[in-house]
């Protein structure tokens, strides 16, 4: 294959997953923005304080989703038909039943979930109403995501990006109908956001009605020993949502400590602009997956090592264009977002911008590389990095800096963790390139 091929070949799977995860982080932007001009801060707030229990759920799809359709790939390039019929169903049947456990949880305990996501007497009630919404359309959630990642790999990405965007352009609309012109307020924000992931699996499934298909449902008896290697190449993927989840639940705790609720809603803009940052490459890792697993099945080291040069230049090439927007837009971005005008908040959002988005630099990396290790079949690597930045370096990073520097301390711990990362990423990452030649 010639490397014009290859990096053609390339973005025709990276620009859809970027595209498509972009549009996936719109759900909660779009929430945002709106919940911000109906029920101005506290409503920012208790949508902040919501959002650990999404980060879950869709992390929880991704891991089923990106998992199951790694081991997709690496069947089909090896003729197993069956087998790759047999993932897919089992990745299906583990989707929903997923989906149904956090549907019980949204219908029986959503208050108790609430106060253990930190929300007080002015917040309580805007955050139990957005979780028990949202977690009822959690079965929804998880089957778009298989979906997502089994049409990707069964050579669709231009369907799964049409799915991803119409979903998410449909939640914008019902965001505004829901809460303006019909005043449900938070009920309607939760409810536009549920409704869009249906919208995406319609536009999906008419790729299951076509001759070109190669995902069939079988039935067959249940094989629990299967859904360990299902799961197992997909962790990356939660433990990057997972991640998002802990800081924001980490970082609402402290902030409530240090500034108050006014400190959360400031917070609130920062997270829900970062889940767009972390969403463009988290689909630069998932769009170009079914390559990578292609690939690394069919032995091809010299296209692992293109791959690899292209995913770490196209992730350095994004954090670029991301930070400049962030840097230089900062004021207007969260004037948009002030519906109250508060100037407290305007200062601790701005400045917590510009510090928070330069871990960019290397957070790009250590997503896309993370994701790549474990799509070539390099999973313990992926693992391990993924959790040194999710979950291992934030709190002591955290706490450290929360005291030493108070609010500001906050803002820097997420480019503090990134950075410690990036070290180990780039070596396994170098270690990677020196195995396949």
């Amino acid at each position: 294959m010639e490397q014009t091929a290859t990096l053609r070949t390339f973005f025709r799977y990276a620009a859809p997953g970027i595209l498509g995860q972009v549009g996936i982080s719109l759900y909660i932007l779009a929430d945002t923005f709106f919940v911000s001009q109906g029920a101005g801060a506290a409503g920012l707030a208790a949508l902040n304080l919501a959002l650990p229990a999404f980060n879950l759920m869709n992390g929880i799809g991704l891991m089923i989703g990106v998992g199951g359709a790694t081991q997709f790939a690496f069947r089909r390039a090896q003729a197993q038909h069956e087998e790759a019929d047999r993932v897919f169903t089992h990745a299906t049947g583990l989707a929903l039943v997923a989906g149904l456990c956090f549907l019980l949880l949204g219908v029986c305990a959503a208050a108790p979930l609430a106060r253990l996501l930190g929300a007080d007497a002015q917040t309580f009630a805007m955050t139990r109403v957005y979780l028990r919404t949202l977690l009822c359309f959690a079965p929804c959630f998880l089957l778009n995501n298989v979906l997502l990642a089994f049409v990707r790999n069964d050579g669709r990405p231009d369907r799964a990006m049409c799915g991803m965007i119409v979903g998410s352009l449909s939640n914008v609309v019902l965001d505004y109908v829901f809460i303006f012109p019909l005043g449900l307020g938070m009920f309607g924000a939760a409810l536009a956001t549920g409704v869009s992931p249906i919208i995406s699996i319609l536009i999906l499934s008419g790729h299951l009605r076509t001759p070109q298909c190669g995902l069939h449902l079988r039935r067959m008896r249940p094989q629990p020993a299967l859904l360990p290697a299902l799961c197992v190449p997909g962790l990356p993927a939660l433990i990057s949502e997972l991640s998002s989840g802990l800081v924001l639940l980490l970082f609402n705790q402290a902030l409530l400590h240090l500034a108050g609720n006014i400190a959360i809603a400031a917070y609130g803009v920062i997270a829900n602009l970062a889940l767009v940052g972390v969403a463009i490459f988290t689909g630069l890792s998932t769009g170009t997956q079914p390559l990578i697993s292609h690939h690394s099945g069919a032995n091809d080291a010299l296209a692992l090592r293109r791959l690899l040069i292209h995913s770490g230049a196209t992730a350095l090439a994004i954090a670029a264009v991301l930070y400049t927007v962030v840097y230089a837009g900062a004021a207007p971005i969260v004037g948009a977002f002030n519906s109250d005008n508060d100037s407290t908040l305007a200062r601790y959002a701005v400045d917590g911008l510009r510090l928070y988005f330069a871990g960019f630099w290397c957070a790009g990396l250590n997503i896309v590389y993370a994701s790549f290790f474990s799509a070539a079949g390099r999973t313990t690597q992926g693992f391990w990095l993924s959790m040194l930045r999710g979950v291992i370096a934030i709190p002591p990073l955290l706490l450290l800096l929360a005291t030493q520097l108070g609010v500001t301390g906050v803002w820097a711990t997420f480019p503090a963790v990134e950075c410690l990362t990036v070290l180990p990423t780039l070596v396994c990452a170098a270690r990677l390139y020196r195995d396949s030649r």
